[in-house]
């Protein structure tokens, strides 16, 4: 089992079934390293596997959120090494991981360069701070962007804005960034991890069995051109529910015109 308060880049709070993972290490603007990487994946499987949690927020210590990665502790390294090292453990699907996790929001408390962006960018919801500063900077560094963003960045934004900024790779502000649709609220700073609470407890309390089919559904038919596919993989799904407990304990609750118990029909 995952020891939690093992880890030593990122923190982990639990409070009303929501998980917040903090990035930290703050004196680098939470510069992102393979160990954080894997710290924050195994925290977000060990949710998962937790009935207790129902959904996650992402934020970052100190007054950045992620100033992309470690230039010194990761680029310097891979350069004069010759090697593109994959972190302490197996290469991991992060992409993968978040599309088929518990609802998750992230809470941009400031700076979100390179991977500090790209990384969040599949999550299901972004709230960011107005002082938040966004990039996909890699083209400043010769690189080009990783972890879907090509296709997410697109997705979000679309083609002409998704292209201006990744082939320019300037810096936006928080309110651009939501003109944009690169974040999807802006808010005061001190009203940033209530907000992406907020978020992720209207997300996480409603039936998870149906939650992880919207996703699925989400990720799998956003780009599909076939209409046809799209309804059948809806269908298919739409008939797994039919069957949950969750969906009869909605329609129970409706009749008795109470608040539905979703957690006491998974359990039970």
């Amino acid at each position: 089992m995952t020891d939690l308060k093992a880890f030593e880049t990122i923190l982990v709070d639990v409070e009303d079934a929501i998980m917040t993972l903090t990035l930290n290490r703050p004196e680098r603007l939470n510069a992102w390293t393979y160990q954080m990487g894997d710290e924050l994946q195994s925290a977000i499987e060990a949710g998962n596997t937790d009935p207790a949690i129902e959904a996650f927020v992402v934020t970052g210590a100190g007054r950045g959120f992620c100033a992309g990665a470690d230039v010194k502790d990761l680029f310097q390294a891979q350069a004069e090494s010759g090697e593109v090292r994959q972190g302490s453990s197996e290469p991991r699907d992060w992409v993968g991981l978040l599309r088929q996790s518990k609802p998750i929001v992230a809470a941009v408390n400031g700076a979100a360069i390179g991977v500090g962006l790209t990384q969040i960018l599949p999550m299901d919801y972004i709230v960011a701070s107005r002082d938040a500063k966004l990039s996909c900077r890699f083209i400043k560094m010769g690189l080009v962007p990783e972890l879907a963003s090509s296709h997410f960045l697109v997705a979000r934004c679309g083609f002409g804005a998704a292209s201006e900024l990744m082939l320019s790779g300037r810096t936006v502000p928080a309110d651009e960034a939501a003109t944009l649709r690169l974040v999807d609220r802006v808010v005061d700073a001190d009203d940033l991890l209530d907000a992406a609470r907020a978020v992720a407890k209207s997300m996480g309390e409603n039936p998870q069995a149906a939650l992880a089919m919207v996703k699925s559904l989400i990720t799998r038919n956003m780009a599909e051109s076939d209409y046809r596919l799209t309804q059948q993989r809806e269908m298919e799904s739409l008939l797994e529910c039919y069957k949950s407990a969750e969906h009869k304990e909605a329609i129970a609750a409706f009749l008795e015109k109470r608040e539905p118990d979703f957690k006491s029909a998974r359990e039970g």
